[in-house]
């Protein structure tokens, strides 16, 4: 039986308790959801994925045109691997704190917004707040596109869009664009005695990875104009490496991931183009040697940077909402940028600190959830 009213630890309690690592199914969590806004009478629509094992889920309270949005997705990054003092799907209290796999980025702000839905239902709303919970922010924003599309359909025109992600509740008006790829390298294998009649897959990749780190220190020279962003320029990791059988055998083939985030104002694409035409380059000589080897790259990931320019009326108001004096940057990625290029003013604003996030012993302050829930009262207040 779900309660009428619930605090935003209940909540928290709650969603932490579903384990919704992005390669999971999110519907257990979603049907959770759908019915305590039930309980409310609001009524919300699933937009599924293709193979219908994960949703988005959408929500108005309140009618009229326009509205607010407020954004946050129901996935968190594994567990695997880290070595966590409780259980990380298990919402733990200690010190002020609350511990769990998720609890920071970002069902902290999902609960504190579904703690303040009957204070939304009772307030008689002028204008809707919509509620946009989506699924695989983590790995590419790859939900919330078909939930903007939804929105679009509609005929919805919010006037503003509020994403909860974790930024100590500061008001974000900047952050960068993130790519991802996976290329693989196919070489020819040979007895490692034998390297005239063979292509080594491992050495080319490692030829491929010092061409990206030359790009990206060429990226850190460059800098960033504007100064606002950690690191103050447009960086590229690289961050998982596999191939080979023996030592003693030349390797046909090597996979890398890489990513790399940019500074939003500028040409996103720069560096995967230049790659793709060294690839184009390195592919073609090593076939001169073995026509069955080649350079494979795919993009595995893509979200756009938000750049919104100072000064909006919509600005001031998320910074009155904040009791902020001023936008701030920031170098992680969210949906910002997806809802931003439909024409709808957003801005970046949550309870937690982005350092807390993905981490082993994930947690969230119970302070930071209070200032969560004053900026929402604030916000029920505006619209009523």
């Amino acid at each position: 039986m779900l309660p009428q009213r619930a605090t935003s630890e209940e909540l928290l309690a709650a969603l932490v308790g579903f384990d919704t690592t992005s390669r999971l199914s999110n519907l257990r969590l979603i049907d959770y959801v759908a019915a305590y806004l039930g309980a409310f009478g609001i009524v919300s629509t699933r937009i599924h994925n293709e193979d219908r094992t994960k949703a988005n889920l959408f929500a108005t309270i309140g009618e009229g045109a326009g509205g607010i949005v407020l954004s946050g997705h129901t996935d968190v990054v594994p567990v695997d691997g880290q070595n966590w003092t409780s259980e990380p799907f298990d919402l733990t209290a200690r010190d002020g704190r609350l511990y769990g796999r998720g609890s920071c980025d970002m069902k902290g702000f999902l609960a504190c917004v579904l703690a303040a839905v009957p204070d939304m239902v009772a307030a008689k709303l002028k204008r809707p707040i919509h509620l946009a919970f989506s699924y695989d922010e983590e790995v590419g924003c790859i939900g919330v596109g078909s939930m903007i599309a939804h929105v679009t359909r509609a005929g919805i025109r919010p006037s503003l869009c509020i994403v909860g992600e974790p930024s100590s509740m500061r008001v974000i008006n900047a952050h960068k664009a993130i790519r991802s790829f996976r290329t693989t390298i196919l070489g020819h294998s040979a007895h490692s005695s034998r390297t005239n009649e063979g292509v080594n897959a491992i050495m080319i990749a490692a030829n491929l990875m010092v061409f990206l780190d030359d790009i990206a220190k060429e990226m850190e020279r460059r800098g960033d104009p504007s100064a606002r962003f950690d690191p103050p320029y447009t960086s590229l990791s690289i961050g998982m490496i596999e191939g080979g059988t023996a030592v003693n055998i030349i390797p046909r083939e090597c996979t890398f991931a890489w990513e790399y985030r940019a500074l939003p104002d500028g040409d996103i694409d720069e560096i995967a183009n230049r790659f793709a035409a060294h690839c184009d380059s390195v592919a073609a000589k090593i076939k001169e040697r073995s026509s069955d080897s080649g350079v494979f790259n795919r993009l595995r990931s893509a979200a756009p940077g938000l750049f919104m320019a100072s000064g909006a009326p919509q600005e001031a108001l998320v910074l009155g909402l904040a009791e902020r004096n001023a936008v701030e940057a920031v170098s992680y990625a969210t949906e910002a940028g997806l809802f931003q290029e439909t024409e709808i003013p957003t801005y970046v604003c949550g309870p937690g600190d982005i350092a807390h996030a993905h981490k082993p012993n994930e947690f969230i302050e119970n302070g930071q959830l209070r200032l969560c829930e004053r900026f929402l009262s604030r916000l029920i207040d505006h619209l009523s």
